[in-house]
This record gives C-alpha cells, structure tokens and sequence, in this order.
C-alpha cells in the first residue's frame, strides 16, 4: 500500500513505515504532522486517483530530526568585467516518518423522520406578476444660456502703408 501525496509544494511517494526528507518543518522532534493533501491511494485492491485530492483518507506522520545540507556555493561572475560575486548556503531539512494510513472519520448527519415541507417558492415564482405600470417620460429642460461675457478688444495696430510705387 503506498500514496502519493503533496507536501511543502513538493509530491512524495509513501509507505506506512517510510521516512521522507521534506523541506524544513517547524515542530519539535516527536511532533505529529498531518499529511492533508493525497493525490493518489493504492492500497492494493483499489487505486483511486484525487481530483484534485483524494477525499477520506487521512496519513499522520511524525518529525523524526532536523538536519542541514551539505554547503553549496553560488558564483557569479561577468567575464571581462571584473565582477566576481561568491557566496554559500546550507539549506535546513526536516526527516519525517509516515505513520498509519487510514480513513478519516465522516461525521454522520442525522436524518429527521419528520417528511421535508415544501419551501414557499421564491419572489418571483410567488408573487403573481403585475402588469407593468409605466411613468411618463420627464423631459429635462435645457440647460440655461450663460449670459455673453464680453471678451477684452483686440489691440488695434496701425493698418499698414501701402507700397509706393514709381510712376
């Protein structure tokens, strides 16, 4: 029996028992952790594939340690440039132990032995139409005229001499 499950943005594949190295989790060592998201189950009989997620199954899991990665380095350079950047790492993990996988419990709704009563239809189901009453159109009036302002009087220049000719 094994599921494919999703996890701090990343898919695992677990079994019952298995240890996964995730992205560093919160919690103290001992903690219970909570697999939510299973997007396939294959418990041997029966494969069910999650849209998107597997609904009723439930895998519990337990932090077994936290660890750091070896370092890396990041480089960046220019060439011909003079540009040398260097700089180091060491990403934090967490180990986690699957536990068991099982179904989740589904609250049971309770049904009344009373028969349902009809629902009183909605508003506009209900109410028997009316005909239509329309208002009479209100023409607006036009908007009033603003009163002419006068514009100041363009400079007069003096009108210009005529050419001389020679006769």
């Amino acid at each position: 029996m094994y599921a494919l499950i999703e996890f701090a943005g990343k898919q695992f594949k677990v079994e019952e028992g298995s240890s996964i190295k995730v992205p560093y989790v919160d919690g103290k060592v001992g903690s219970k952790v909570n697999f939510e998201k299973i997007i396939y189950m294959d418990d041997g009989k029966n494969k069910t594939v999650g849209t998107p997620i597997v609904a009723g199954v439930k895998i519990d899991g337990e932090i077994v340690s936290h660890g750091r990665e070896r370092k890396v380095v990041v480089f960046k350079f220019k060439r011909r440039k003079g540009y040398q950047k260097k700089n180091t790492h060491r990403q934090e993990y967490s180990i986690l132990k699957v536990g068991k996988v099982g179904k989740a419990k589904k609250v049971a709704k309770k049904e009344s032995a009373k028969p349902v009563e009809s629902k009183p239809a909605t508003k506009n189901e209900a109410a028997p139409k009316k005909a239509a009453t329309k208002k009479p159109a209100v023409k607006k009036a036009a908007p009033k005229k603003k009163a002419a302002t006068k514009k100041p009087a363009a400079k007069k220049t003096a009108p210009a001499k005529p050419k001389e000719t020679k006769e």
